[in-house]
């Protein structure tokens, strides 16, 4: 069901847009995922040394986009929610065991994906600007998507959500992850594209393009919050 015009991939370029951004807020989580000091904080970076001054360039767009995008726009969103007595939750990556042996095999492997976040830490912690307070589910992770690492899947359930308002970082993974999940299992999930994070911009429209239509519909905050507003 198509909603507006953007991130409209192949699949959908025919169909005619016959959806609108509605929902119950009474059945409606917030769902910010990985949105934790380890990712979101920006490396000190020697800029003297020459590998570590090409790496901040590299990732220059990304952490620009967390400060001035994405966390300003999650506090936006978690004010409304919480404003409105919606179901506000987290997913974050930890480890339980000091050795990460609990860890799914994608994280144990070479490369950027091999996290060690352990339980407690505080790189682990929710950033600060919009961390969560009583009566606000965490939940604890091993794996990309939310609901094959944890029982949100039950907490949802028990707590009658149909619908989830998922934002965070990586939009290609994580996110994705469990926005897939959530669409397996029959939620009606809402992106919003600038309160979510991938490493490139290319890499950001193109997962959007993937994501929107099938597993989701890509929404900005601005959209949210004006339906949240009006209810």
């Amino acid at each position: 069901m198509r909603v507006n015009e953007r991130h409209c991939s192949f699949y959908y370029e025919k169909e005619q847009i016959n959806g609108k951004l509605e929902f119950n807020l009474e059945t409606t989580a917030l769902l910010i995922v990985d949105l934790q000091n380890y990712f979101v904080n920006r490396p000190d970076y020697d800029l003297n040394n020459p590998s570590e001054k090409d790496e901040a360039e590299r990732w220059k767009y990304f952490y620009d986009r967390i400060d001035n995008v994405i966390l300003p726009n999650n506090k936006k969103l978690l004010t409304e929610a919480r404003e409105k007595d919606m179901l506000v939750s987290y997913a974050t990556i930890v480890t339980q065991l000091s050795n990460g042996r609990d860890r799914s095999l994608s994280q144990k492997e070479s490369g950027f994906n091999n996290l060690m976040i352990p339980k407690g830490s505080e790189e682990a912690k929710v950033h600060e600007s919009i961390k969560p307070i009583e009566d606000e589910l965490v939940i604890e992770k091993t794996t990309d998507s939310a609901l094959t690492g944890s029982n949100l899947r039950l907490l949802y359930r028990n707590c009658g959500i149909t619908d989830v308002i998922v934002t965070g970082v990586f939009t290609d993974q994580c996110v994705s992850g469990t926005v897939r999940s959530l669409a397996d299992e029959s939620f009606k999930v809402w992106l919003v594209e600038d309160a979510c994070a991938a490493a490139t911009e290319e890499i950001q429209n193109h997962e959007l393009q993937v994501l929107n239509n099938i597993y989701c519909n890509v929404v900005n905050t601005e959209e949210v919050l004006d339906f949240v507003r009006s209810k």
